[in-house]
């Protein structure tokens, strides 16, 4: 079944749109992840033009991230007086990326920025996440126990002036650290249509020391409000939105993430976690593959 993309300006399979979201929502039930660093590449790799990709993917994650918020603030693992630094520096960071976005479309590289902006970040984290599963799959097999690490902030971080107590997350330290965080999130977020979790959460943990408890629910609550800003942002200045696309990839993300919460209950984490890197670094080297291919065509010439 065709659909025409007003934006894209092209006609996909509205099938395949949706099981796009739905592999996307698959892995986010599974996971723990927003599923949004899959969405553009997988969107990419299907022909959508990046740029529509990047801004439609950062709707489809809005959306997605309404309940799941809605959940944790319920649950009270949501740390509002951190999350609500974040999201001022998300928007900063989103006033930023949209500068930095159409000064790349000027110049005709946006593209290739976007391309090489995911072999960088995923590439990274499925190495790190990689070696994480391995070595905790090998001490279980030879029967020793991980060492648990102390919580604690980076050294950089514990220098900063201007200290805050955080009470939900028991931290006492500078607004400036989340503060610088949330700007770099609303960057990558604009440039690149994810909700930026896949960083967030771990430099969370490892840079703020933060616990894992409110870790997620924080996140998540940043995640919401800097991909609207990031939403209506692209909706008013690179007009790259479709919400067509967006609309069809929430369906398939919604079903798919009950479907992968169900699943994650049976599983090991550490294997969950391997496959996760498996599945980014592929996408990664895909990315990097592409952005040294010939194209069959150098040149192209539309009649319109």
């Amino acid at each position: 079944m065709d659909i025409y993309l007003p934006i894209a300006n092209l006609s996909v399979n509205a099938l395949v749109i949706v099981t796009l979201g739905g592999i996307v929502g698959l892995l986010s039930g599974m996971f723990g992840v927003g599923g949004g660093f899959l969405t553009t590449p997988l969107l990419i790799f299907y022909g959508i033009p990046p740029t529509v990709a990047a801004a439609s993917a950062a709707t489809q994650v809005t959306g997605a991230s309404v309940s799941s918020v809605v959940t944790h603030l319920a649950r009270k693992t949501v740390d509002v007086r951190m999350g609500s630094v974040m999201v001022a520096g998300g928007i900063i960071g989103s006033g930023i990326g949209a500068i930095i976005f159409r000064l790349l479309q000027s110049i005709g590289q946006m593209d290739t920025a976007i391309g090489v902006l995911y072999v960088v970040l995923l590439g990274s984290i499925g190495m790190l996440m990689a070696r994480e599963s391995i070595h905790i799959m090998v001490l279980r097999a030879t029967g020793r126990q991980q060492i648990a690490k102390r919580r604690r902030r980076h050294p950089l971080v514990a220098a900063l002036p201007f200290r805050w107590r955080f009470y939900a997350s028991g931290l006492y330290m500078s607004p400036l650290a989340p503060l610088l965080l949330g700007i770099f999130s609303g960057i990558i977020t604009m440039l690149m249509g994810v909700g930026g979790g896949f960083v967030l959460v771990p430099a969370m943990i490892y840079l703020l020391g933060m616990s894992t408890q409110v870790v997620i629910g924080t996140s998540l609550f940043q995640i919401l409000f800097v991909t609207m800003v990031t939403t209506m942002t692209h909706a008013t200045t690179t007009h790259a939105v479709d919400l067509v696309l967006a609309f069809l990839l929430l369906i398939g993300s919604v079903v798919g993430a009950q479907v992968g919460s169900r699943i994650s209950t049976s599983v090991r984490p550490e294997y969950l976690r391997m496959v996760l890197a498996f599945i980014v670094l592929v996408v990664a080297i895909r990315m990097a593959l592409g952005l040294g291919w010939r194209p069959d065509e150098i040149y192209t010439v539309t009649v319109s």
